[in-house]
This record gives structure tokens, sequence and C-alpha cells, in this order.
């Protein structure tokens, strides 16, 4: 696992837990501050696994 997957993937439960919390306080900011956290490292932990999977497909081609 890379550092793009692990942030991302710690991006995203932030963002849950932001989009938790704007719900539960009826504030909509922090919900859609949540949910734009959840993109973004729905983003960078795609962005991870490609990489990953560059990497082993390199390796397995040479």
């Amino acid at each position: 696992m890379n550092k793009d997957q692990t942030h991302g993937r710690v991006e995203q439960v932030k963002g849950k837990v932001n989009e938790a919390v704007g719900k539960v306080t009826n504030n909509p900011a922090k919900e859609l501050k949540g949910d734009l956290q959840q993109a973004v490292g729905k983003q960078q932990a795609n962005y991870g696994d490609v990489k990953e999977q560059v990497k082993k497909d390199i390796k397995h081609n040479s």
C-alpha cells in the first residue's frame, strides 16, 4: 500500500465523520465538507491503486 492509498482512505474516513457530524448537528456546511473530503479521498485512493497496479504490471512483465 502506498501513501496515496493510505492518505486517500484516511481522508474518506474523515469525510464520513464530518458528514455524520453535520447531519447530527444540522450543519449543512459540515456535511458538504464531509462529502468533499470523501470525494477527494476516493480520487487519491484510486490514484494510489493505479500506481500500485502499474508497479505490479511492470514487475510482472520484466
